[in-house]
């Protein structure tokens, strides 16, 4: 793993998921506060913004009648029902403890479900930048975290998941994907260890 093949991935770092306001704060609050995911990946930017390390966003949004779901069911249901990031919403909107690195995330559109890689050009995007690892932080872990960590990995990209750059529904439901899913198709280290792997001054 070098910088120059490798491509940080922020999944959910939106309003509606981080501000203290958010519709759906208390979802990954106490998983946010155990792991201190907002503030550990803010220190991960800070030494990744001199460096040649892809950044990419991939934020999910929704028109104001929810046209783009059929039949939704689980957490997308939820979406729905409470109003969750809609385009054009204070909700739906990047966090603002990202705008200072603004000029260094390249803000990938379209996503409408857990999988990054679905109705987006992202695969396209890593292979024009020759992209061979993925690193993985944001919300929810169980979810967008384990679905596009899942797709990268099938398509043969090398995947590293951050336990402490991501979060939850619950503190056991963090430790329990860390521990027991992500091994199965990942590495999983905390921001300073990729830090160290990167060659980077944690």
């Amino acid at each position: 793993m070098n910088t120059h093949n490798t491509a940080l991935l922020l999944i959910g770092f939106q309003n509606d998921y981080f501000a203290p306001n958010g519709i759906l704060h208390g979802i990954v609050e106490e998983s946010s506060k155990v792991t201190n995911a907002l503030s550990n990946t803010i220190h991960l930017l800070d030494c990744l913004e001199p460096t040649s390390v892809l950044i990419v966003e991939t934020p999910i949004f929704f028109t104001s009648s929810y046209e783009e779901m059929v039949d939704p069911i689980g957490i997308l249901k939820t979406i729905k029902e409470v109003g969750a990031f809609q385009a054009g919403t204070e909700g739906s909107k990047t966090i603002e403890e990202l705008n200072r690195f603004k000029h260094r995330i390249l803000r990938v559109p379209g996503k409408r479900g857990f999988n990054a890689f679905v109705n987006t050009n992202l695969n396209e995007i890593l292979q024009q930048h020759a992209i061979e690892n993925i690193v993985l932080a944001g919300t929810v872990t169980s979810v967008c975290i384990d679905s596009t960590g899942r797709s990268a990995h099938e398509q043969g990209y090398q995947v590293t998941i951050l336990s402490d750059c991501t979060s939850a529904r619950t503190v056991f439901e963090q430790s329990f994907y860390c521990e027991n899913i992500f091994p199965l198709y990942a590495n999983v280290v905390t921001h300073t260890e990729l830090l160290s792997q990167l060659a980077l001054s944690p």
